[in-house]
């Protein structure tokens, strides 16, 4: 077990390190939310949404949160998966005697600690250059704390699964980067949920950002907010269900469909 422990520590850093030399991932996957948040919080720093009084920028950066669990791990491993799988370094992992759950547990390192950055400076920039409030008791941390992590978890695993269906990184980017602009755009990440289209309510509804989002909400907005939600609430009970429901959906989707090898040299 100590071994096997050690093992994992080892992969987390080297899956950290090797990320960190990414450009790409670097910028598309770290820092991207972190512009967002500038060019949102320099254009509507200072606008409330209308009838409240919640800051817009206050109700994005619950959003650009929530889209951070995608881009940091959903994004992020939907593309790094299959160039690994393509340049052959899964073969030559699967063909180690490395346990499999030593990759996967790198895999979801890297993941939480690109995420964590993100919340490190999303926070931080927006609390000291955009006034916008932090989480203002216990229960609100706690609450980012379990939907930080069951959306890290859920988005690893999505990710994976989403890995096989393409065959390099290069496909990869092209199939994942604008599904992930689809959800954000329809899950209530740029604009205020319910002032969206009735279709894109009930498609964003079916997947997790939708309650990601919903659930940064209800720890960076006043409790007031909840009656300009659909269901007059912000739901966090459903929120953890339908994200645990979306876990195990994820990890049959994983466990049928990871291939370490590519298509025709299995």
């Amino acid at each position: 077990m100590t071994h096997l422990l050690a093992l994992y520590v080892d992969r987390s850093r080297f899956e950290i390190r090797t990320t960190l030399r990414d450009k790409r991932t670097v910028m598309f996957s770290m820092f991207l939310p972190i512009f967002l948040m500038v060019i949102f919080g320099s254009l509507l720093g200072t606008k409330y949404i209308e009838h409240t009084h919640v800051l817009i920028s206050q109700y994005i950066v619950a959003g650009l949160l929530a889209s951070g669990l995608l881009y940091s791990a959903f994004q992020q491993l939907a593309i790094a998966v299959p160039e690994e799988r393509a340049n052959g370094t899964l073969k030559r992992l699967r063909g180690s005697p490395m346990p499999p759950s030593v990759y996967f547990v790198g895999k979801l390192a890297v993941s939480s600690f690109i995420y964590v950055f993100q919340v490190i400076f999303l926070l931080g920039l927006g609390h000291l250059v955009y006034k916008i409030s932090l989480p203002p008791g216990i229960f609100q941390w706690l609450t980012l704390l379990w939907i930080s992590a069951l959306g890290l978890l859920t988005s690893s695993l999505l990710g994976v699964a989403f890995s096989s269906l393409a065959k390099d990184g290069r496909s990869a980017s092209a199939l994942a980067a604008p599904l992930v602009l689809f959800f954000q755009f329809t899950s209530g990440v740029y604009f205020v949920f319910t002032q969206l289209p009735s279709w894109m309510q009930h498609v964003a509804a079916l997947f997790p950002l939708k309650w990601l989002a919903q659930g940064m909400r209800g720890v960076f907005l006043p409790a007031s907010f909840a009656s300009a939600e659909s269901a007059h609430s912000f739901e966090l009970p459903r929120t953890a269900l339908v994200l645990l429901a979306w876990c195990v959906i994820a990890s049959v989707l994983c466990a049928r469909t990871f291939r370490w090898l590519a298509k025709g040299s299995e």
